[in-house]
């Protein structure tokens, strides 16, 4: 395996974080409504890895490390763990496992719905990314995984729909999910390496 230290880090920098989000939780250190606190951050722990997940391959062209791509899948997956981990504490700790309530949440926060297309993508992503898929769907795999951009504007128009009031930080997401999906354009990408060389050839020549 290459870079098993990187791989061993990116686990548990990973891990860590939902399991002092819900230590603290069940300590009653989120606040008057640990439950909500927990969802929150759960969610937005979600996007942030798809954004990360997504900016890979751009670091991978911009530094020519390949430690980049070789935790990519695990990034994508531990997005997966994090969006069903914030799928189970909505339920656990909003809805209290009471089913009958799922409707009137439904009809009170239409952004659920939204949010459930984005779980049922990553779902997808999570289930296709083992290397038997990737052989048994051959050119179909990488159309299926270009889902993944229509999931980022799903996981923005969730978070825009929950935090109205405050659109700072949701659009530093935005930006940040804009600029990655620019990157992704084939041209855009053939040309960061040229520029790269460029600029290392100019600064050959000052020194």
């Amino acid at each position: 395996m290459r870079f098993p230290y990187w791989r061993i880090g990116v686990f548990i920098a990973a891990a860590v974080w939902p399991m002092l989000w819900l230590y603290q939780a069940l300590g009653d250190l989120l606040g008057p409504d640990p439950g909500k606190v927990l969802v929150d951050r759960l969610g937005l722990g979600t996007l942030v890895l798809l954004l990360i997940t997504l900016s890979m391959t751009p670091m991978q062209k911009l530094t020519g490390w390949a430690g980049w791509i070789a935790v990519r899948r695990q990034l994508g997956l531990w997005c997966f763990a994090y969006v069903v981990l914030h799928l189970c504490s909505y339920m656990a700790f909003i809805l209290g496992f009471d089913w009958s309530q799922l409707a009137v949440e439904l009809r009170k926060r239409p952004y659920i719905i939204v949010g459930a297309l984005g779980f049922l993508g990553l779902l997808a992503l999570a289930v296709t990314s083992n290397r038997y898929s990737q052989s048994r769907l051959g050119s179909r795999w990488k159309k299926l995984h270009r889902l993944v951009y229509v999931i980022l504007g799903l996981g923005l128009l969730h978070m825009l729909w929950i935090v109205r009031a405050d659109l700072e930080e949701w659009a530093i997401y935005a930006f940040v999910g804009a600029v990655l999906l620019v990157l992704r354009i084939p041209p855009v990408m053939r040309r960061i390496p040229r520029l790269l060389a460029k600029k290392q050839v100019l600064r050959e020549k000052r020194n």
